[in-house]
């Protein structure tokens, strides 16, 4: 365990009694009121109290000699970074290994550390490196820090990112998910690490004896070993797919690592049925893959994986620019991917790009519009990423002759305030400029919060987004009686699309009355039949969202959204809204998580789904 772990408030429980005393009393806080009451409440050798500590310390004395019972009010005073679950869940993003790549993208970075088109100083590429690229290692990592930062982790979505996941080993795969199943099952029980690390220095120790690529948990050791495998976007000779080879596959066989990261479907299926009642539960599963490599037998392996949500690279929607960019595919199988994804019942993710060599500013607002007026596309999140000029990148060699140039501040301002505004409100633009630091980017855009540039400008203009991100409640108070829902239907390419909402009124900053979203249901009425053959003609819950700070499962939400049985009442609407519409089964693609939270509603176990008869 951490550090943090073995921190004993025992050895100062008086004064700590003092502190959470009167942090009991409080209504409100502010950073300074904080720094005060810690300052005032120093230890009694000298010394000051991290937050970390405080707040470990104030999970294991409320309740006791004279403190109230745990409160999440009282927690929530010390909790650092808010915004990280004021979303309803715990986000835990992790990296899988570096791993060739069907694509030969021009724009995309080729860092022999890590997986194709990541960067080994993003912040989430560190934090995998140094835990040699293991799925264990990581989710502990990630739960660990949410937790000691104040956070609750019962409710946990996992984001696997790196590379084309549908390009790995299926055996990796299982493994992968397998083993970030089984940390969120001992999480605070049981601390299977270093049994981990000691086998991954076995296999460095083994590698260096045989003056193999030898890499560790240490980046800068990684830099300096791989120094003169580094890649340059102006090398014509020499491709991401060989130095991978050269620096992980062999190696690996060689050693016999490749073996350790493999499991079976039994394994897998072992681990999560044991999270269907963990404490910390997948409440939604994440991959990323190409359009190129959905097909309907790659629909159905990665749902029987528990996979929830599909990210998935559009990139464009324009022919043209996707073959200038040697993309590797066409928009034809764009529209085919995310017809057989609608058809499993999945939430769809979108990566779009702006600025791509062959595009402009105009065509750049045109392809975003055509996202969202072509039924075949719509997706229901959606990062945008302008293109960055990374030295890695193949891109380097059409700067360098003139045949492509970054956006002006004014031209990407220009093109993401159209998006902006082109974004429907069923849609989330989770993100809008990617995490790179701005050492890697050679030329163009470094500014980082560009999305609040790009809401400053719509603001002064009169205007908003009324993307979800834009709308969501987060951990603001609301009238219960005021919650009003309505509802919003689209055509896509497999029927019919109902986004139902809860809403309710609140006052801004200004004073004005603003609508805020406070949870939602993504309905999917089909045509006709699923090529699964157990969905049949269902209808189908793709989602069901509760937004607001994340409450541990079994608690009231005390006028916040999750608890108080928003998607509950989302739930029975669409159940009248299917029957109504004709259907005789509705089914929801649930997490692993929230089984047990479905069977409370009538919802039974299919293979792959759970159901409710409509009859």
């Amino acid at each position: 365990m951490s550090s943090l772990y073995r921190f004993d408030p025992s050895q100062y429980q008086s004064v700590l009694m003092s502190l959470f005393q009167e942090l009991e009393q409080w209504s409100d806080s502010s950073a300074n009121k904080l720094s005060s009451l810690i300052r005032s409440h120093a230890k009694p050798e000298g010394g000051l109290f991290s937050k970390n500590q405080l707040i470990i310390a104030y999970r294991s004395l409320a309740g006791k000699s004279g403190l109230k019972p745990f409160s999440q009010k009282t927690l929530s005073f010390l909790r650092m970074k808010p915004v990280r679950t004021a979303s309803g869940v715990a986000p835990v993003t992790v990296l899988t290994k570096p791993f060739p790549c069907p694509g030969r993208c021009i724009f995309c970075p080729s860092d022999v550390r890590m997986p194709k088109s990541y960067l080994s100083d993003e912040p989430g590429a560190q934090r995998a490196e140094r835990n040699w690229f293991d799925p264990y290692l990581q989710t502990y990592q990630r739960l660990e820090s949410l937790y000691t930062n104040g956070h609750s982790v019962d409710k946990v979505e996992l984001i696997i990112l790196g590379g084309t996941w549908s390009c790995y080993p299926e055996s990796y795969q299982i493994w992968f998910i397998k083993e970030c199943f089984r940390v969120l099952n001992e999480f605070g029980n049981k601390d299977g690490r270093q049994k981990i690390i000691k086998t991954y220095l076995k296999k460095y120790r083994q590698l260096k004896k045989a003056k193999l690529p030898a890499l560790s948990d240490d980046p800068k050791a990684n830099k300096l070993t791989l120094a003169s495998q580094s890649m340059s976007g102006l090398d014509k000779n020499r491709s991401y797919n060989q130095a991978i080879e050269t620096i992980y596959q062999f190696p690996e066989k060689t050693v016999g690592l490749d073996k350790i990261q493999t499991a079976g479907w039994a394994e897998l299926v072992k681990e999560q049925k044991t999270n269907e009642k963990s404490v910390s539960r997948c409440v939604g599963l994440v991959i990323e893959t190409r359009p190129d490599q959905i097909t309907k037998k790659e629909a159905i392996r990665i749902r029987r994986l528990g996979c929830t949500k599909v990210q998935i690279g559009f990139q464009s929607l324009n022919d043209d620019v996707l073959l200038k960019n040697q993309r590797g595919h066409d928009v034809g199988q764009i529209r085919k991917a995310i017809k057989l994804l609608r058809q499993a019942g999945f939430k769809l993710h979108a990566h779009w790009m702006a600025n791509l060599y062959g595009s402009s500013v105009k065509k750049d607002q045109q392809d975003f519009a055509l996202m969202f007026s072509d039924p075949d596309f719509r997706p229901d999140e959606l990062k945008i990423y302008p293109c960055s000029l990374i030295a890695t990148a193949q891109l380097m060699q059409y700067f360098n002759d003139g045949r492509w140039r970054p956006y002006t501040k004014a031209e990407l301002l220009d093109v993401l305030s159209f998006c902006f505004l082109a974004t429907p409100e069923y849609c989330r633009i989770t993100r809008v400029i990617r995490d790179i630091p701005s050492t890697d980017i050679v030329e163009g855009n470094k500014t980082t919060n560009f999305r609040q540039l790009v809401e400053l400008a719509l603001e002064k203009s009169g205007q908003s987004s009324q993307d979800i991100r834009a709308r969501e409640i987060q951990g603001r108070h609301f009238d219960l009686e005021q919650i009003k829902y309505r509802q919003t239907q689209y055509q896509t390419s497999i029927g019919r699309e109902v986004f139902m909402q809860a809403v309710v009124n609140i006052k801004s900053k200004s004073g004005a009355q603003v609508e805020k979203l406070l949870g939602f249901l993504r309905l999917s009425l089909p045509k006709q039949k699923s090529f699964i053959e157990e969905l049949g003609k269902s209808a189908i819950i793709r989602e069901v969202h509760v937004y607001g700070r994340v409450i541990p499962i079994g608690t009231k939400g005390n006028a916040k959204a999750q608890h108080v049985g928003i998607g509950k009442e989302l739930i029975q609407q669409a159940i009248k809204l299917a029957r109504l519409a004709g259907y005789t089964k509705l089914a929801v693609i649930s997490a692993v998580g929230t089984r047990g939270y479905y069977w409370k509603l009538g919802f039974v176990d299919g293979e792959l789904y759970q159901y409710l008869s409509l009859d």
